[in-house]
């Protein structure tokens, strides 16, 4: 048999599936079980590996590594050595860094998720017998019990009191009761004839012939869906784009350059060695690295916080979550049932009618320890409270009719403290109803009132039965309805703190379950979660995608949804603009994890979301999943210092080469020294991801936003271009300089200008100062300053070109550095006040406390 088959199977009689699947009860012979395994393959899940390769073919998809490393190539065939040298050095530092963090989170993953080796009881031969879960066919005959993971798709065909726990694959909060036969209108996810691999056994037991084994189980198609490419992420759409941007800008810079410099009768090898510098050097070139090193210290910090990172980009993308879709169970409720209360008809609490609903259930209990029992009689027995125990053991139990799922009640013959025999029954409203002799509106009415309250209704009825010695479910018969009993899968009692941190941090937080609409909503308005619209499953199918992007955006709650529901809800919400993550733990939610931006998972996760997920949580714990939100800002922020640092100055430094280029009878730095420069520049700013972030950067969303990344480029570099020009006249009118003393001093005020101007870059505030830097960037910058001032005095000068230079050109640095920093300063004050001044309508000198998230809506 295959995976439709499953649903086919379900509508037979269970010897017409054994007869069809070639099987008996006796199961299949040991033979045949070999070669079914051979020609269908192991019962095993596919998973996602992780290889080095892969890993390492990852880092060069970046146009900025590809353009570097042709320069590279280029350079050897030029015999020009120190050129190639310098690139290669930050070729390595950018490949090497992304890849020993990248692969060591990924290492860390796949050692967290180790399998352990199952058994299943299976019948082969005529015997009964253990074998491992890989080796089961279709046509076995496999027993389940309490506690036991279903290893297979399997048809029933026997049943004793079966509940299975299948929230991982439907979403669903109680557990589902199995019978022989099924319903015609049960979903493919729903059949209570049959058993699905992952789920767990709660109660009873059961025998099943295997239907579908591996890839073939509804559990393994999910699982094979996640191998399919990875959709890119918001962030990774946004780095491409923005290295785009670089491309064009660095093709028409560095061709325009090679051109002039030829008709000028340089060099022509010179001339486009010269111009291959140019493009590197508008490039930040260690932005991969400065990438990757962001991203491996907030992973640190996120591990501190019991999260763990999968796929290291998604941290920043795990900031900039504008919509959280969330399942409801084990995220906003406890994940279990719980017993509420019981009330009279008129409403009222009653203790006696607690006694007698703690009597009429089936759960067995052994020093005090409950050992097997349905999720309603668990949590009736956990509610009670030692004064109602006690108040039960004053009753005889005299016989008991176990529930089953045709009857959906189940009843006990209890002799009472007063001498009366009862008989106590409890169930389904509508079951209790049929089996009643009234139904009084009232009773009906409190029922509807906890149905529309989100609550599970359980209706407890009794009567007397004198002459009754024993038990049959055909004594259930003129009942008299004695009241409600409620039960809830209750909210964590941190949920709503944890959902009023999220709004605080601007991210809108909606419910996909698989649930009813009604118990969503109820456990929403119990959390303070705003209930927009919601949707159902059937309302979902009836719905175009043009329908339904429109429709998700004002709809907060996705109620009865199907795992492929669920991936088309996060695919659409994409396509709106807006950043999405999905929290979910169960096999149902694998494929909507993969296509989200972020998909977060638990530690106590089935495999398959585990290993669709980019982040787990150690803690399902929305309050963790604040603090990684937190996290992933202050990583974007950082990243964006650099951007824009890099940017700016690499711009204003090439634009100012290409300008000197035209009036000077030599080049005006030297290729290999243009690659220096850029390196030690980046060196220093490697400890950005260490840097202070400014809370005003933290409370909402950013993103990338081209058009303020040019206009920032295209003010900020032509100031530094400024005093480079100044110091182009400097030292040929002044000092006299010729080709080497020219070189020095450029290289020197170049690399000291760029590095310092970083502390008035990283933030907003005005005066720069009242926002301090982290003594890592402190450190390393004005160690790479001092290092580019002594460098033309060390033995290193000759080859690298450089001579020393006279003790007052720093006299006159000093003078350039003070007054290029206070235009700077002046620059980002107005270029805020103009970009935001007016959308802020605050005091000018206010209006440096404003984010990256809100420029990036400007």
């Amino acid at each position: 048999m295959t995976a439709p088959d499953l649903r086919a199977s379900a509508a037979l009689e269970p010897d017409e599936v054994l007869r069809r699947s070639g099987s008996t009860k006796d199961g299949l012979s040991s033979a045949e079980a070999q070669a079914r395994l051979r020609r269908v393959g192991p019962n095993q899940i596919e998973q996602q590996k992780t290889t080095a390769w892969s890993v390492l073919a990852r880092q060069f998809q970046n146009p900025f590594l590809i353009l570097m490393i042709g320069t590279a190539l280029l350079s050897l065939w030029l015999h020009d050595s120190s050129d190639a040298a310098i690139i290669l050095v930050i070729i390595f530092l950018s490949v090497g860094l992304s890849f020993a963090n990248e692969y060591s989170s990924a290492k860390a993953v796949d050692d967290l998720r180790a399998r352990v080796q199952r058994k299943a009881l299976v019948i082969r031969d005529g015997k009964r017998g253990t074998i491992n879960v890989t080796e089961l066919v279709p046509g076995d005959v496999v027993e389940i019990a309490i506690g036991d993971i279903v290893p297979a798709d399997m048809r029933l065909i026997e049943v004793h009191d079966l509940e299975c726990d299948e929230s991982a694959l439907t979403g669903e909060a109680m557990p589902a009761v199995k019978s022989l036969t099924c319903k015609p209108d049960e979903s493919s996810l729903n059949l209570s004839c049959c058993a699905y691999l992952g789920t767990v056994v709660k109660n009873g037991a059961a025998t099943g012939v295997v239907v579908a084994t591996g890839r073939a189980c509804a559990y393994g198609s999910i699982a094979h869906e996640l191998l399919r490419q990875v959709p890119q992420t918001a962030f990774q759409l946004g780095l491409r784009d923005f290295s785009m941007l670089l491309v064009r800008i660095t093709v028409i810079l560095a061709g325009t350059i090679f051109v002039l410099n030829a008709l000028l009768h340089h060099s022509w090898i010179e001339s486009l060695l010269f111009a291959l510098s140019i493009a590197i050097g508008i490039t930040p070139q260690l932005l991969p690295a400065i990438v990757t090193i962001s991203l491996s210290f907030g992973a640190r910090q996120l591990a501190k916080r019991s999260v763990i990172v999968k796929r290291l980009v998604s941290i920043e993308d795990l900031g900039n979550i504008e919509v959280l879709f969330t399942d409801k169970t084990g995220t906003l409720t406890q994940g279990k049932i719980s017993f509420l209360s019981a009330l009279a008809p008129d409403g009222t609490s009653s203790e006696d009618l607690a006694v007698q609903a703690l009597l009429c259930t089936d759960v067995v209990v052994q020093d005090g320890r409950i050992i097997s029992g349905n999720a309603l009689d668990v949590a009736l027995w956990e509610a009670a409270t030692p004064a109602r125990r006690e108040a039960a053991q004053r009753y005889r139990l005299i016989d008991h009719a176990p529930f089953d799922y045709q009857r959906q009640m189940m009843s006990v013959l209890v002799d009472a403290p007063d001498g009366r025999r009862l008989l106590l029954a409890k169930g389904a409203p509508e079951a209790i109803e049929a089996c009643s002799t009234g139904f009084s509106p009232q009773l009906k009415a409190l029922v509807d009132l906890q149905m529309n309250d989100g609550r599970r209704a359980i209706v407890l009825a009794q009567r007397e039965a004198a002459s009754l010695a024993q038990l049959h479910p055909t004594d259930e018969r003129d009942l008299s309805p004695v009241g409600v009993l409620t039960f809830a899968d209750e909210p964590k009692l941190d949920a709503a703190d944890s959902l009023r941190r999220l709004e605080d941090l601007d991210v809108q937080v909606k419910i996909v379950t698989g649930d009813s609409d009604l118990t969503a909503q109820v456990v929403c308005r119990e959390l303070g979660l705003a209930v927009g619209g919601t949707l159902t499953g059937k309302q979902l199918d009836s719905m175009t995608d043009a329908e339904l992007t429109s429709a998700v955006e004002r709809t907060s709650i996705f109620a009865r949804v199907t795992p492929d529901q669920k991936s088309r809800i996060i695919r659409l919400q994409r396509k709106t603009g807006r950043d999405v993550g999905y929290l979910g733990d169960g096999v149902n939610d694998a494929v909507a994890l993969h296509d989200a931006d972020v998909g977060i998972s638990v530690d106590s996760a089935v495999d398959v979301a585990k290993d669709a997920a980019d982040i787990v949580l150690l803690k399902k714990d929305l309050g963790v999943l604040a603090d990684g939100v937190i996290e992933g800002r202050r990583v974007f922020a950082n990243t964006m210092k650099y951007v824009l640092m890099g940017t700016s100055s690499n711009f204003g430094n090439m634009f100012s080469a290409a300008g000197a280029s035209l009036f000077l009878p030599f080049l005006p730095m030297l290729p290999s020294q243009i690659l220096l420069n850029n390196l030690l520049y980046d060196i220093s700013e490697m400890t950005i991801p260490t840097d202070n972030v400014d809370p005003e950067q933290l409370r909402r969303p950013a993103h990338w936003d081209m058009k303020f990344i040019q206009r920032f480029m295209v003010i900020f570099g032509p100031i530094s271009s400024i005093f480079d020009f100044v110091t182009f006249g400097v030292m040929l009118f002044i000092f006299r300089a010729g080709p080497e003393l020219f070189h020095t001093g450029w290289f020197v005020e170049s690399l000291s200008t760029q590095s310092l101007v970083v502390f008035l870059i990283r933030t907003r505030y005005v005066p720069f100062w009242r926002s301090r830097a982290s003594w890592q960037l402190q450190l390393t910058t004005f160690a790479i300053v001092a290092l580019g001032m002594i460098l033309p005095f060390t033995p290193l000068a000759r080859p690298l070109g450089f001579v020393p230079l006279p003790l007052a050109f720093f006299g006159a640095l000093a003078v350039m550095i003070a007054a290029y920093l206070g235009l700077i300063e002046l620059a980002k004050w107005l270029f805020y006040r103009s970009s935001l001044g007016a959308q802020n309508n605050a005091p000018a000198g206010e209006t440096t406390s404003t984010s990256f998230a809100e420029r990036s809506k400007t």
